[in-house]
């Protein structure tokens, strides 16, 4: 059983920056790829940004790259989201997710992760 706790959401501005964090346990945290997937009300969960394992490979949406880093600290059991540029339609519930271990190849779909978090609110004011 994996355990996925997010923070750092909050209130900002248009232009602004947030960092959001999720703290594992319950399973290695290394042996596993990890993911950043938001929701706003009425759509679908989009995928934002994946990271391997290691830490070595990211892969981002559309709508975030160039403007969003995701990394990992795996002696910490830590995943981050640093957001920056933000804009009005940023504005979502934003959930971590991880990947089975032995997973290899990064994946945008919601079907192929096994452990979510419950989630943190980032609002972008225009």
């Amino acid at each position: 059983q994996v355990r996925l706790v997010e923070s750092g959401g909050g209130l900002v501005q248009a232009g602004g920056s947030l960092r959001l964090s999720c703290a594992a346990s319950g399973r290695t945290f290394s042996n596993y790829g990890i993911s950043w997937f938001r929701q706003a009300p009425g759509k679908e969960r989009e995928f934002v940004a994946t990271i391997s394992w290691a830490g070595s490979s990211t892969f981002y949406g559309d709508s975030v790259k160039g403007r969003f880093t995701i990394s990992r600290d795996n002696a910490q059991n830590t995943l981050y989201l640093q957001m920056d540029s933000l804009k009005s339609e940023d504005t979502a519930v934003y959930y971590c997710a991880s990947r089975p271990p032995g997973t290899i190849y990064p994946s945008r779909s919601t079907n192929d992760y096994d452990y979510w978090g419950q989630g943190t609110q980032v609002t972008v004011s225009p």
